[in-house]
C-alpha cells in the first residue's frame, strides 16, 4: 500500500511541484491549502490529487485536517511543512500582527502538523517529516525579521526533532531554498530581481521541480540515514 503524505501549501507554487512529484513516485499525496479555493479545485481536477483546506497556523484545525486525511486515505507517514506566507518590512515599521502571523504560520505550523501525525508515526516505527526553511532563514534578509526567525526557527525545530524521532525510526529534515522561480519571486521589481540572480553564482533562479527532487529523496523509505539535516539548495547563493 502507497505511503500517505501530507504537503502544506500543497497546491501553488513550490508545494504543487512536490505534491506532483510525490504523486509520480507512488505516494497517495494530500495537498493542503488555506485560501484559494478555485486554485485548489483547478490543481485537484489537473493532478488528481485531494486538497485539503485547513488554517495549518490553527492547531484544533490542523487535527481535525489530519483526522479528515486518515479517514481518507489512511494514517499519514510523510509530512511536507511547505505552507509560508511574507508580511515583509523593517522592524522599526512592523506591526506585532505582521510579526505574529508569519511566525504563526511558517513556525507553528511545523508544531501543530508534526503533533497531529507523531503519534501515528511512532506506533507504526516510520515517519518521515520534510520541513522547508530559506536561504533567509539562515542568511537573514533586510526587511524580514519575521519570516527569517520563522525559517531559522525551523531549522532548530529540525534538529531537535530529529533527536527525538531517531529512535523511531522517523526522520526529520529540512530543505532551504534560495530564490526559486515562483510567482512569488516574479512580485520581485525587476531591477530588484536582476541584482538577486546576479549575486547568484549559477546565475539563474531554482526550479520548482528542483526542492521536489530534494523532498523525494529525503522522503524515501532507503533515506533512513539522513536526519536533522538541512540540505541547502540555491545555486550557491549561500553555502552554511
Amino acid at each position: 500500500m502507497s505511503r500517505v503524505a501530507i504537503v502544506t501549501g500543497g497546491t501553488r507554487g513550490i508545494g504543487a511541484a512536490i505534491s506532483e512529484m510525490l504523486k509520480e513516485k507512488g505516494y497517495n499525496v494530500a495537498a493542503n491549502y488555506g485560501g484559494n479555493d478555485q486554485k485548489a479545485q483547478e490543481f485537484t481536477e489537473r493532478t488528481g490529487i485531494p486538497a485539503y483546506k485547513f488554517d495549518v497556523s490553527d492547531f484544533d484545525a490542523c487535527v481535525a485536517g489530519v483526522a479528515k486525511v486518515k479517514a481518507d486515505l489512511g494514517h499519514v507517514e510523510i509530512v511536507v511543512n511547505n505552507a509560508g506566507i511574507t508580511r515583509d518590512g523593517t522592524l522599526h515599521r512592523m506591526d506585532q500582527s505582521s510579526w505574529q502571523q508569519v511566525i504563526n504560520t511558517n513556525l507553528g505550523s511545523c508544531f501543530n502538523m508534526c503533533r497531529a501525525t507523531i503519534d501515528d508515526m511512532r506506533a507504526n516505527k516510520f515517519g518521515r517529516v520534510v520541513n522547508i526553511g530559506s536561504i533567509n532563514g539562515q542568511a537573514g534578509q533586510y526587511g524580514q525579521v519575521n519570516y527569517a526567525a520563522a525559517k531559522s526557527g525551523i531549522h532548530g525545530f529540525t534538529k531537535a526533532m530529529a533527536q527525538e524521532g531517531a529512535g523511531q525510526g522517523i526522520t526529520v529534515n529540512a530543505i532551504a531554498p534560495g530564490y526559486i522561480d515562483t510567482d512569488m519571486v516574479a512580485a520581485v521589481p525587476a531591477n530588484v530581481l536582476e541584482k538577486i540572480i546576479a549575486g547568484i553564482p549559477v546565475k539563474r533562479l531554482g526550479k520548482a521541480s528542483e526542492i521536489a527532487r530534494g523532498v523525494c529523496f529525503l522522503a524515501a523509505d532507503d533515506a533512513g540515514f539522513v536526519t536533522g539535516s538541512t540540505l541547502s539548495i540555491n545555486g550557491g547563493q549561500h553555502m552554511y
